[in-house]
């Protein structure tokens, strides 16, 4: 079994059910090691992007500067 397989995922509240809220997003997760995981909430056997700490707060820096 993947750590993926083990972690909890989240997705965000603001992904609704498919309905008005869209239902698109992704889900998170840490992973063992200080790793972040992100896969697609609508097909998440499709893969998960890994990124170190360093790399998911890189991420979120961008994001929150865009």
């Amino acid at each position: 079994m993947t750590p993926q397989a083990c972690a909890t995922w989240r997705k965000s509240s603001f992904s609704g059910d498919g309905g008005t809220g869209g239902g698109d997003c992704v889900e998170a997760a840490w992973l063992d090691g200080g790793r972040f995981g992100l896969r697609d909430s609508k097909n998440p056997g499709a893969g998960t992007l890994v990124l170190p700490h360093t790399g998911m707060s890189a991420l979120l820096s961008e994001i929150r500067n865009s």
